[in-house]
């Protein structure tokens, strides 16, 4: 459905998973995604800079009786690393990226639920034991990793919840390696046929690696390039440009740095039908940075700014974008 569309452009943006509001339900194990049959999503309007993310919509309910539901807004899975930089500007609160959602003008309390997961594997109640703090990149965290009993560090680390970093001077630091998945929902109610307005805002939180990693010795292959080509729709203009100052960088010039954002359309999917009108716009910062997507319909609108539209759209794949950061001379 998704056409290819590769820009060779300044970027300055970047964050893990983001996700359109969906239905939800309370079930044993937490919070459940459900669909809807009498609520649509009307509009969404979507706008994405480093510095905030901005999620309008406009939902209808063409039913004749009103309906009571919980509403969830899937935060950005944070995963821990070994080489993975990520800058939240908030390491040691629940709310990390100054999420706040505003209903018909006003402002929503919305709970939160997080779930800890390793290898597949929902380990909460194991961080409830023994008082670890959920979030991977928190000094509160690795404080709370540090005073482990020994059986539990060793069972730990075979199972791939943290990793064992050697620091030197006998020093050993325990890197967190699991997934954080965090929800947020709030109850609410859709008039008969009547339309809601919900906005969303919060920071991005700007995460990737410090080198250029999808190439080998330089060249365009393997099994990296080969996932990062069908994810971000690689053409052979960027790839070309990417090798280039790859080369650069290994001849003695700075390496460039790699971003990504992903936002998880698919449960814009769980509304009556499809999206009416869908809008997309990325503002890409500051100059020098070079960006590539799979998108359709997609124009320059401004210096910084690039806007995709669609109209009855149907979210049946998320969307990802992949931004390659230059030195900081350089841009």
């Amino acid at each position: 459905m998704l056409k290819l569309f590769t820009l060779l452009v300044a970027a300055g943006i970047a964050s893990p998973a983001l996700a359109n509001d969906t239905m939800a339900e309370v079930k044993t194990g937490g919070l459940i995604f459900a669909q809807s049959d009498d609520v649509s999503m009307a509009e969404e309007d979507l706008f994405i800079s480093a510095s905030q993310v901005r999620v309008d919509y406009v939902f209808e309910n063409s039913s004749d009786k009103d309906v009571e539901s919980l509403v969830a807004f899937p935060m950005p899975d944070i995963t821990g690393q070994v080489d993975n930089n990520s800058a939240i500007s908030d390491y040691d609160s629940d709310n990390f990226l100054h999420f706040s959602t505003v209903q018909d003008g006003r402002p929503i309390t919305a709970k939160l639920q997080q779930r800890v997961v390793a290898l597949g594997i929902d380990v909460t109640d194991e961080f409830a034991k023994y008082a670890i703090p959920v979030l991977p990149y928190s000094q509160k965290t690795a404080a709370a990793l540090a005073k482990l009993p020994e059986t539990v560090r060793k069972d730990w680390i075979a199972r791939g919840l943290i990793y064992p970093m050697d620091e030197g001077d006998a020093r050993v630091s325990l890197v967190p390696l699991w997934t954080l998945r965090s929800t947020y929902w709030w109850r609410t109610t859709f008039p008969a046929k009547k339309k809601v307005s919900v906005q969303h805002r919060y920071q991005p939180a700007v995460g990737g690696t410090v080198a250029i990693s999808f190439l080998e010795n330089g060249e365009a292959k393997g099994e990296r390039f080969e996932e990062y080509s069908r994810k971000y729709c690689l053409d052979a203009d960027f790839v070309r440009t990417v090798r280039q100052r790859a080369g650069e960088a290994e001849a003695g010039g700075a390496n460039y740095t790699e971003s990504w954002i992903s936002y998880v359309l698919s449960t814009g999917a769980n509304w009556a039908g499809p999206i009416r009108r869908f809008q997309l716009t990325i503002d890409k910062g500051k100059p020098g940075s070079l960006i590539s997507f799979c998108g359709s319909n997609v124009e320059k609108i401004g210096p910084t700014t690039f806007r995709m539209t669609a109209e009855d759209f149907d979210p049946e794949k998320d969307f990802d974008i992949l931004i390659l950061n230059p030195p900081e001379a350089a841009q």
